[in-house]
């Protein structure tokens, strides 16, 4: 079984290419190939994945199927992402396997003790999150993902009062807020750096477990998941509701 995962859903851009020699056997990373650097994911992706495919001589028709994270994450980053993978699942005639990105991000950590919270800045104070667990491979969501205010976060945390572990870009806007005073009185820690942004590799391995499951999708049935309207559609609706108010 042959994976292709792609994410950009955040910051960085990743691609990578998953093995696994029969259905119980874990999947092997083959090639990932991840970029965070001052470029945009219409300029990195495709050729990310033309390097991966003359590094690993890989025929994209040999895939069993094509994994991108879903959403929710950047805007224009979905969009790219989504359109990656349709074309492509369209062109090779393969299945896509959506993977929220918040699962894909606490994929990051599976083994850890406790619960996983990847948490992803979506401005105005709020965060992209969810609420996780993982043991023997399989990640257990205990919320799922939802766009919430960070003290809202913090609260429901609170309930479960086990050890906590963050990862995702939200962390350095908001650790401090954390440590010191949502969180102060609870025992909580942050992902190293290198597990601790969006990871194609994941997204790819807990993919594979969903492929195995049947949760697929046609190319032409994907859509990216935003959890909530875009800024430009906020801000279209509260000018929509200033003139109809002004009427």
């Amino acid at each position: 079984m042959r994976i292709l995962a792609l994410d950009s859903s955040g910051l960085v851009a990743g691609v990578a290419v998953l093995e696994s020699e029969n259905e119980k056997k874990d999947a092997q990373t083959i090639a990932e190939y991840t970029v965070n650097y001052k470029k945009t994911h219409s300029q990195t992706l495709l050729p990310m994945l033309d390097e991966i495919v003359k590094m690993t001589e890989l025929d994209l028709d040999t895939i069993d199927a094509i994994a991108i994270a879903s959403g929710p994450g950047s805007f224009t980053g979905l969009r790219i992402g989504s359109a990656t993978a349709k074309g492509l699942g369209l062109a090779l005639k393969k299945p896509l396997v959506e993977v929220p990105t918040l699962e894909g991000l606490a994929y990051n950590l599976c083994g850890t003790e406790g619960l996983i919270c990847p948490i992803m800045d979506a401005r105005r104070g709020q965060v992209y999150t969810g609420i996780y667990a993982c043991a023997d491979n399989e990640l257990k969501v205990m919320e799922e993902q939802m766009a919430v205010p960070i003290e809202e976060l913090a609260e429901k945390l609170k309930k479960y009062n086990q050890k906590v572990t963050f990862l995702g870009d939200g962390v350095p806007v908001f650790r401090e807020h954390l440590e010191n005073e949502l969180l102060a009185d609870m025992k909580i820690q942050f992902a190293p750096a290198h597990l601790n942004r969006q990871r194609a590799a994941a997204v790819g391995a807990l993919g594979m477990n969903y492929y195995r499951e049947g949760r697929t999708v046609t190319a032409m049935e994907h859509r990216p998941d935003y959890l909530r309207v875009s800024q430009a559609e906020r801000e279209r609706a509260e000018r929509e509701k200033k003139e109809k108010s002004g009427q």
